[in-house]
């Protein structure tokens, strides 16, 4: 990639910009913009990044993020294939945080806005109820113009700042400010990642992309992502692993081998490190969990 996409500039217009994009595949291009942005994904799947955190999402992931947080959801390799019948579904909402004017967020009744606009800064991911009625209402706001859309817009700002449902996605209270070259050269490192995980990839070959030795690359990416390459390529490939685990098509054996790892021992140890218990168990508790949601229903 030659350069980063610039991002959904919101003209001067308007106060704001939400739009339902559909497409084969996400925009994999790791980036930052000057806008919040509240993303609520409908439909595709693949791994998140926000900050210095990867998480797996699927249809119904809802983030709110701040400016110049770098993030990208990138969907699985499957959807890049020239024959995939895969697609994707997102709806986005960009405003800066004086849409309303400068003095405005300043005022009493705005305080608990102002207080999720601060959390937003380590990036938060929207669950529960609150996600299902913000989902309702960013729908619903598709379809609105003018000060409707305006209301529309604070009701949903005012549900996710009075709510429990919002948590912190970042491990770090700060993340480190990025240009436009830095946010670059670690998306051609995250592109990488992502279309070679399942083979071995050394750190020679990671740094060469980033044109780095390996010793800068090393101490370049732990101040950028708060861990070491080899961590951050474990979580990838653990991530992955949990996907294939939940979908129940392949036996643990395969699955650690198509992950990347190179013995079952090795895939059980690193999973449980990252987990917190056996591929086995995550998969039994992961199955008994959805017996019973379907029963419920």
């Amino acid at each position: 990639m030659k350069k980063i996409v610039p991002k959904s500039a919101i003209p001067d217009s308007k106060s704001f910009v939400i739009k339902e994009i559909h497409a084969p595949h996400f925009d994999p291009t790791f980036h930052m913009h000057p806008e919040f942005q509240l993303t609520y994904v409908v439909e595709g799947e693949g791994t998140r990044f926000v900050g210095d955190n990867v998480k797996s999402f699927t249809h119904g992931d809802m983030v709110f993020t701040s400016p110049n947080l770098p993030h990208v959801w990138r969907n699985h390799n499957d959807y890049f294939e020239k024959k995939s019948t895969l697609s994707t579904t997102v709806i986005v909402i960009y405003f800066h945080d004086h849409f309303l004017g400068e003095t405005v967020q300043q005022k009493e009744e705005m305080e608990d806005i102002s207080r999720l606009i601060q959390n937003s800064k380590r990036g938060l991911e929207i669950t529960g109820a609150t996600k299902r009625t913000a989902a309702k209402m960013m729908l619903n706001l598709l379809g609105l113009k003018g000060m409707e859309s305006i209301i529309q817009l604070l009701k949903i700002l005012n549900l996710l700042a009075t709510s429990n449902d919002c948590h912190i996605i970042t491990h770090n209270h700060t993340v480190t400010s990025n240009t436009e070259a830095e946010t670059h050269r670690m998306n051609k490192v995250y592109e990488y990642v992502m279309k070679n995980f399942k083979n071995k990839i050394s750190l020679d070959e990671v740094a060469a992309i980033a044109n780095m030795t390996n010793t800068s690359f090393s101490r370049y990416f732990k101040t950028r992502v708060y861990k070491s390459f080899s961590d951050f390529l474990k979580e990838i490939r653990i991530e992955y692993a949990c996907k294939l685990l939940k979908e129940e098509k392949l036996n643990i054996d395969r699955i650690g081998y198509e992950c990347g790892f190179q013995t079952l021992s090795n895939f059980n140890k690193q999973f449980k490190m990252v987990i917190g218990k056996q591929p086995h168990q995550y998969r039994s508790e992961y199955v008994k969990v959805a017996i019973d949601a379907y029963r419920d229903f």
